[in-house]
């Protein structure tokens, strides 16, 4: 190791670069490392054919309720066919239905759908309201819930795709920061 550190200090006195350089790459490689082993620097989002599905995640469900809902940050389609999601269906309930919703005016409409379109080269938003009143806002609703939903649960959900197939991915219950849960 000793060997390894002198070579290093020489290369760095004989380059133009110095040993600042050398030492910042080091530093920067060993924060790397820490990040990478603390699990920080780790994505939540899960790939099948073209379709990604980005940070799926579920809020607490209500004191007293069977039902939950989950979202996404999105459903990525990165292939040149559009797909559709059909179905979707999770251990901790009985039933998942898919569910699409828009703002009329003041009320927020909220309706089953049997189907929901992710476009060719496109995304479909699956977040907790509508950008705007023309675009609907996608989610899933979980019925019979068996057990209520907390904070830091995990828990499996099966996503069905026309082209794409099927696809199990794990949600986090988590608290949405900055926004309102959805109130089913």
């Amino acid at each position: 190791m000793q060997h390894l550190i002198f070579r290093l200090w020489q290369s760095a006195r004989k380059t133009c670069f110095g040993l600042g350089f050398v030492a910042g790459g080091l530093f920067m490689g060993l924060v790397a490392l820490a990040l990478l082993g603390t699990g920080a620097a780790h994505a939540h989002d899960f790939r099948q054919g073209d379709v990604v599905m980005d940070h799926p995640y579920a809020t607490p469900s209500l004191a007293g309720t069977t039902t939950g809902a989950v979202y996404f940050k999105s459903i990525r389609n990165k292939g040149k066919t559009p797909d559709r999601l059909v179905a979707a269906s999770s251990p901790v309930a009985s039933g998942v239905t898919l569910h699409a919703m828009q703002l009329d005016g003041d009320v927020m409409r909220m309706r089953e759908v049997s189907a929901i379109e992710v476009p060719a080269k496109g995304e479909v938003r699956m977040g907790h309201a509508p950008a705007n009143t023309s675009t609907p806002a996608h989610h899933l609703m979980l019925k019979g819930l068996k057990a209520p939903l907390k904070d830091g649960d995990r828990f499996d959900l099966t996503l069905r795709f026309d082209k794409a197939g099927e696809r199990t991915v794990q949600i986090w219950v988590q608290t949405p920061r900055g926004a309102a849960a959805h109130p089913h």
